[in-house]
């Protein structure tokens, strides 16, 4: 149901700009494969998700770095058209963060990123106003572990909501899981932050091992096969929706999205939005021009 007031978001995270070409099939190491024409649009996990979150209702802050040339002055702009606060945004000397995206016949995609301005989002430089304002801060692994921690310090101080996406897997400091109030990962960050592979199957096991406390949400997510969460001694499943997959790039950057902006209704409510906007972003190419509207997944749950 709709709420009478909007959810204040605070994403802190990568900017890039994706450069995606569609091949028939991904290369194999040393094989070059002739693509389609390039296409050109706004990314970056952090970008990505505060768009999301822009079309989905809620108000939207995003940290972030850029550098000083034009893919940063783009993707700025590109923000600020889809309702998104730039105030936190800085300029730094380094190129802006760029991704190399591969995408088949299928959907399936192969991405190489060069993190750029991203990295100089320090520890120093999180706003501690900017958290306090907010409902939810909402990270990736795009920028600095340190800055992420140093974050979701001052949002606990602050009783402010966490949510971190595992993405890119990497491993993590046991410091930031604990500052962690909604942890959500797919298959492959589960593996990542137990260090061994999850059989398919067992990840709702995975992911109670994965929990720091009584408290804190896990949600996973299973591409075809939908998403799950461990809610306290629950665990919550939600099945995929049936749509036809032109592109996966950004779908759980999506994900993350509706399911933040679904939390203040419940787990299963934040599951079922989550599910379709992700399954929404794979019916078009690119990231960010993927995102859909509220409107859009409101009218595909009401379809299910």
């Amino acid at each position: 149901m709709p709420h009478p007031t909007k959810v204040r978001c605070l994403v802190l995270g990568g900017l890039n700009m994706d450069l995606v070409v569609r091949v028939e099939q991904l290369p194999r190491p040393g094989e070059t494969v002739t693509g389609e024409d390039l296409l050109r649009a706004a990314g970056g996990k952090g970008g990505n998700q505060a768009v999301a979150l822009a079309r989905l209702g809620a108000e939207v802050s995003m940290v972030g770095r850029v550098g000083h040339d034009a893919f940063g002055r783009e993707l700025a702009r590109l923000l600020r058209d889809a309702g998104v606060s730039t105030r936190w945004v800085q300029g730094t000397d380094r190129p802006t963060g760029t991704a190399l995206i591969l995408v088949d016949s299928t959907g399936e995609n192969s991405i190489a990123v060069a993190p750029g301005a991203n990295q100089e989002l320090l520890p120093e430089d999180v706003p501690r106003r900017a958290i306090e304002a907010a409902d939810v801060l909402v990270a990736q692994l795009e920028v600095p572990v340190a800055s992420v921690e140093e974050a979701f310090r001052l949002a606990r101080l602050a009783a402010v909501r966490t949510v971190l996406n595992v993405a890119p897997a990497r491993p993590l400091p046991a410091a930031l899981l604990d500052l962690t109030d909604v942890l959500i990962c797919n298959e492959v960050e589960l593996s990542a932050l137990l260090d061994r592979p999850v059989p398919a199957g067992s990840e709702a096991t995975a992911a109670r091992e994965v929990r720091r406390s009584a408290n804190q949400v896990v949600a996973v997510t299973l591409g075809s096969r939908g998403a799950l969460a461990i809610d306290r001694n629950e665990v919550v499943a939600q099945s995929a929706f049936a749509v036809q997959v032109v592109d996966s790039t950004g779908a759980g950057d999506a994900f993350v999205a509706g399911f933040v902006a679904g939390y203040r209704d419940g787990v299963q409510a934040a599951l079922r939005l989550g599910g379709a906007a992700g399954s929404l972003a794979c019916t078009r190419p690119g990231a960010q021009p993927s995102m859909p509207t509220l409107a859009e997944v409101q009218s595909l749950l009401n379809q299910r």
